[in-house]
C-alpha cells in the first residue's frame, strides 16, 4: 500500500492538495495521511499565556476541520488518517514522513515570489530541499492547471 503525506495549512491549495491526493491514493490503492502543523508564534514572555491559549485555539480548529477533511475523503473511498503537530512545519514534516515511510509528499504552493522566500522562507521550498521521498507541489485552485481539475476540488469543497 502506497502512503501519500498530505501537509495542509488551509490556504487556497488545500482543496487542491486534498483532490490530488485523494485521486493518486484511490489510483494506486493507497492512503492518505493528512497533517497539519501548528506553528506557535514566537514567544514573549509577558504575553505567554494569551499565545498559548491562541495555540491552543488554533489546534482545536484545525482538528475539527481536518476531521471533515478525513470524513469526506472516506466517504469517496480513500483510507485516511490525520496527525497533528505544533512546531517548525518543515521539521514536522519531514519527521512525520520519515517515521511513515512515506512512498510521496502533495502539498501546496502559495506561489509567493523569490524575494518573499528569501525574507521569509517556503515551507514547500524547505521540503524539496530535504525530502528523502518524492515530492509533488500543486498550485491553488483558483490558478490555472491546477494538478486537479476545478471540478473535481469544487465538487468535494465544504
Amino acid at each position: 500500500m502506497k502512503t501519500i503525506l498530505a501537509p495542509v495549512d488551509f490556504s487556497g491549495a488545500t482543496e487542491t492538495v486534498l483532490a490530488t491526493a485523494g485521486t493518486l491514493a484511490k489510483a494506486l490503492n493507497g492512503r492518505v495521511v493528512l497533517m497539519h502543523v501548528v506553528r506557535p508564534p514566537a514567544m514573549i514572555n509577558e504575553y505567554a499565556p494569551e499565545i498559548e491559549r491562541l495555540t491552543e485555539l488554533a489546534e482545536k480548529t484545525a482538528v475539527e476541520q481536518m476531521d471533515h477533511w478525513r470524513a469526506d475523503l472516506r466517504g469517496r473511498g480513500v483510507e485516511t488518517e490525520v496527525v497533528h503537530a505544533v512546531g517548525s512545519p518543515v521539521a514536522k514534516i519531514l519527521d512525520e514522513a520519515n517515521e511513515l515511510s512515506a512512498d510521496l509528499i502533495v502539498m501546496g504552493s502559495h506561489g509567493h515570489g523569490a524575494l518573499y522566500g528569501l525574507l521569509v522562507g517556503s515551507t514547500a521550498g524547505g521540503i524539496l530541499k530535504k525530502a528523502t521521498c518524492p515530492v509533488m507541489i500543486v498550485p491553488p485552485a483558483d490558478r490555472p492547471h491546477a494538478a486537479v481539475p476545478a471540478e473535481a476540488v469544487t465538487s468535494h469543497a465544504r
